[in-house]
């Protein structure tokens, strides 16, 4: 098998990855809402354990997706698949009818240790199917399952936890993965070429310590604060594993991740306008629900659906970007797209007390056409300047590196809303505080409470305000790293010259 790409595309054969790669997509934000629902269900007392089904799943993949380019560069794509669903269908089925917490949380690793490498293997026999001048097509196709998926799950999840048990958001997924395994043991053929490679171990355990102690450290400082050692230690010891890993993978003849890759300028620059992207896409997805639920009280479900209409558009726009970045390339498309997230993302930093449903609701959407316009391009233009054989490192490199940044950049922005809010609220109170004591009149227990209630409102929303100023900022860098962008000319690539 060539690296070259396919006289015609295995429209079936993408089809049948398209329907498990939804399904693992869906499942990754799907269990959040039904946190607490679990919670009382199992007998667990506390929320920090509870998060492990969230914590956890995110750890596993993150520590499999760099090890992704490993398996599909020495194993056959229809092995891949097989292997993958069949952990995922299995994680399922032991979390649907798990009896305890020790038995769901291991079906939840199972699970992850199946979807990691779906994302990967659908990704790569994209790049493979389409040529070079369609890819954009194909890849905004990709984008709809990666974009809608994620995005649908709490709204989906808030409505099933509100009607039915928490175990339904497992025992709907097990016949749609059953379906995928069946069809893939039955439709897919080996399209992806393979070759003989050796694994170095000590590269697999220091990115297993390095991406998964960063991972970990930065997920768990939005909640514990970054003053415990579990937290500062475990980044510290990731981060040094990581240094390590980077050192090793540039001497390796056959490294798990081939970071030589970054040499490529166009494929360099997409990858630090993605990661600064996912910082500012998970801004949205943390700050928009603390604003609609914890300042306005609106309820999950409610909340779930005002950022659904942001979740269909981020779907339905990918296949069409796709199409103008075939047409136009990246440049003028991301420019679009930034320019509309940080106009955006700054009408955010506006909320108040009253700000109406229609307002909410039209600004985040708006912020998420903005947003379908960069990410699928400019990924799409860096995976086109490097050659064929190293599209499994690519698309690793990529998927990894959006996890570690988004983890990174929700810690962050969690930390940044807390603290302003914690120092908003201290100079609120000193001010009532201040009026009280002017008035002469001592308030009643009742009327402290109410204060005290407004107050943490207040704070709280002004501390989600500065925080959409601050990503408004984020924003605005990857707007001016995207005017660097380059359409990337494919017949100047080695692999094309040699052909």
């Amino acid at each position: 098998m060539t690296t070259e790409t396919l006289k015609k595309p295995p429209y079936l054969m993408i089809a049948i990855l398209f329907i498990g790669t939804f399904v693992a997509f869906l499942n990754n934000t799907l269990l959040n809402i039904a946190l607490p629902s679990i919670m009382v269900d199992l007998n667990i007392e506390n929320y920090s354990t509870v998060q492990w089904l969230s914590t956890g799943y995110m750890l596993v993949s993150g520590i499999l997706v760099p090890a992704s380019a490993f398996l599909i560069t020495k194993f056959k794509n229809r092995t891949i698949f097989t292997v993958s669903m069949g952990l995922f269908l299995l994680g399922t089925v032991m979390a649907a009818f798990a009896p305890s917490f020790g038995i769901l949380i291991a079906g939840r690793m199972v699970q992850a240790a199946g979807a990691a490498t779906m994302s990967p293997l659908l990704m790569n026999i994209m790049l493979i199917s389409f040529p070079i001048e369609k890819r954009g097509t194909a890849m905004g196709l990709f984008g709809l399952v990666m974009f809608a998926a994620p995005a649908i799950g709490p709204t989906l999840s808030g409505w099933i936890v509100e009607h039915y048990d928490w175990r339904v958001l497992f025992e709907m997924i097990i016949p749609f993965a059953a379906i995928s395994l069946l069809l893939g043991m039955w439709k897919l053929r080996n399209i992806m070429p393979t070759r003989e490679v050796t694994i170095d171990y000590l590269s697999l355990v220091l990115s297993t310590v390095g991406f998964g102690g960063l991972l970990y450290g930065f997920s768990m400082a939005g909640s514990k604060g970054w003053g415990e050692l579990e937290v500062y230690g475990t980044i510290i010891i990731g981060a040094i594993a990581l240094a390590t890993f980077i050192v090793r993978q540039l001497k390796l003849d056959e490294p798990l991740l081939n970071l030589r890759i970054y040499k490529y300028p166009m494929f360099a620059l997409s990858s630090v306008i993605s990661m600064v992207m996912s910082v500012a896409m998970f801004s949205g997805m943390i700050l928009t629900p603390a604003y609609v639920q914890t300042v306005r009280g609106i309820s999950p479900f409610d909340a779930g659906l005002m950022m659904l209409p942001g979740a269909l558009v981020m779907g339905l726009m990918s296949p069409i970007t796709g199409k103008l970045f075939d047409k136009y390339g990246p440049r003028l498309i991301a420019v679009i797209g930034l320019i509309i997230m940080t106009v955006s993302t700054y009408y955010l930093s506006k909320l108040s007390m009253d700000s109406s449903y229609a307002y909410i609701i039209t600004v985040y959407t708006v912020r998420a056409f903005g947003m379908a316009l960069v990410m699928m391009p400019i990924m799409t233009n860096g995976l086109n300047q490097i050659p064929m054989k190293m599209n499994p490192h690519g698309t690793a490199i990529n998927n990894t590196a959006q996890q570690v940044t988004g983890a990174i950049g929700t810690a962050i922005f969690v930390t940044i809303m807390n603290a302003h809010t914690k120092s908003r609220a201290a100079t609120l109170a000193a001010e009532a505080q201040e009026q009280a004591a002017a008035s002469g009149i001592q308030p009643t227990e009742a009327q402290i409470a109410e204060m005290t209630a407004q107050i943490g409102q207040a704070a709280m929303l002004d501390g989600i305000n500065f925080t959409f100023f601050v990503a408004t900022v984020v924003s605005f860098v990857a707007l001016i790293l995207t005017f660097f962008v380059k359409r990337v000319d494919v017949t100047k690539r080695e692999d094309y010259q040699a052909q």
